[in-house]
């Protein structure tokens, strides 16, 4: 006869059954796309889906209720880290176990989310990117600019060495959480910037999650966000500081703010 696992050993495990998951859509001008990323989010795997909108100049927020989303307007424009600041925020204010932060420009494909959201709920991973570059030509045949992928695999071979992990692409609009990670990582000293992303992996791992990807589909287009190649120079430097910030701080030679516990 099977035996059946007694629930306080699944807990030890990791293996969390059930689980409010939320949905959070950091969200800037997201009117053409915000309805196909949404319907492409399979029935059923979320309980809740959260836009959260940085003062847009077209009628994302129109979109977004038109849908019956949750929404939450910014009455001034926060950046991006600072969008995701309040996503989070929202997030564990609505009681999520699972989190799943989406971009709505439909770059990232959402029928991906009850994977992730599984490997989460079993305890392989704590945190779950969507990796965009599986091979290098279906990177560049989805729309990936070619400098957009010569800086994304640059930056995620230095991320990867600096900190010992072995992810297809740090730089993931696509992003799944154990409730633990947002309870834990003090997220809210992050940027409100687009460096906030790599600060996040960075405390993620100074606070020992695990980290893992899966694949997802490129796809850039007009309507798809992106930021342009001076923004991305700028990024690639931040990203960089970032490493050096944890490393100092893992050798003692600085405490950055950003790998002290939440007490602190």
């Amino acid at each position: 006869m099977q035996s059946v696992m007694p629930a306080e050993d699944l807990h030890n495990r990791g293996i969390v059954h059930g689980g409010r998951t939320i949905a959070v859509m950091p969200a800037y001008n997201a009117e053409r796309t915000l309805k196909r990323t949404v319907e492409d989010i399979p029935p059923g795997t979320v309980d809740q889906i959260v836009v959260v909108d940085d003062c847009s100049h077209d009628n994302t927020v129109k979109v977004a209720r038109e849908l019956g989303l949750t929404v939450i307007e910014h009455t001034k424009n926060l950046g991006y880290g600072g969008n995701q600041k309040t996503c989070y925020r929202q997030a564990r204010d609505l009681g999520a176990e699972f989190i799943v932060m989406i971009h709505p420009d439909y770059q990232y494909d959402s029928r991906v989310i009850p994977i992730a959201v599984e490997i989460l709920r079993l305890g392989i991973c704590d945190v779950v990117l969507g990796s965009r570059i599986r091979t290098r030509k279906e990177a560049l045949d989805g729309g990936m600019p070619t400098y957009k992928y010569i800086f994304n695999r640059w930056l995620t071979i230095m991320e990867n060495m600096a900190l010992g992990q072995n992810l297809g692409d740090f730089h993931s609009g696509f992003r799944a959480y154990r409730r633990e990670v947002l309870e834990t990582i003090p997220y809210e000293r992050n940027s409100d910037d687009f460096v906030f992303d790599s600060e996040f992996l960075a405390q993620a791992v100074q606070f020992g999650f695990k980290l893992g990807d899966v694949p997802v589909p490129v796809r850039y287009f007009d309507e798809a966000s992106s930021i342009n190649f001076r923004r991305s120079v700028v990024y690639g430097l931040a990203t960089l500081s970032v490493l050096v910030k944890f490393w100092a701080n893992r050798l003692k030679l600085f405490k950055s703010p950003l790998f002290k516990p939440k007490a602190q």
